[in-house]
């Protein structure tokens, strides 16, 4: 994932300090298929996903990562769920921790293809046949294809059979 210009410059200000990011994940279906994109930096195929720039709605973000990285128009349907990811650092040494707004998008037009750089493949995959997905995004898209109801949110009080 390419590093956003803002984050460039607060990072000349708190060098390596940590971080506190506000990114989304698109989760785009067309029927029985979900769209992966496959990541340039380490081939894994993965969601789409990406940071959301200051004064940028989440479902805009979500809408033009996935315009961006896969070249599909795509409708947000709607809130999956919000989740903190735990602290990491980067191979630079940058520490950032994320706080994920998951929704689920619809196919509306165009043919996926890598389009900004960011990834090596885009394409439809059968929900009955995914290829390995990298830490959450297996539990990310399950959550938005059978998502009916209110959004979920996590709470570290809370037994997670009883999340809501």
């Amino acid at each position: 994932m390419a590093t956003p210009d803002f984050i460039l410059e607060l990072r000349k200000s708190i060098g390596h300090a940590p971080l506190w990011l506000i990114g989304v994940t698109a989760v785009v279906v067309r029927g029985d298929e979900a769209l992966l994109v496959r990541r340039a930096d380490n081939g894994n195929w993965s969601n789409v996903a990406g940071v959301v720039d200051p004064g940028e709605e989440p479902a805009d973000a979500a809408a033009r990562e996935i315009l961006e990285e896969s070249g599909i128009i795509a409708e947000v349907e709607t809130l999956v769920g919000v989740f903190a990811h735990e602290p990491l650092q980067y191979a630079n040494g940058d520490q950032a921790q994320y706080l994920d707004v998951l929704f689920r998008c619809r196919w509306v037009s165009g043919d996926p293809h890598p389009a900004d750089g960011e990834n090596t493949a885009a394409a439809w995959w059968p929900l009955d046949a995914l290829p390995p997905l990298p830490g959450t995004h297996d539990e990310r898209l399950w959550l938005a294809v059978a998502q009916s109801g209110p959004a979920l949110f996590r709470r570290r009080d809370t037994p997670a059979d009883t999340q809501a």
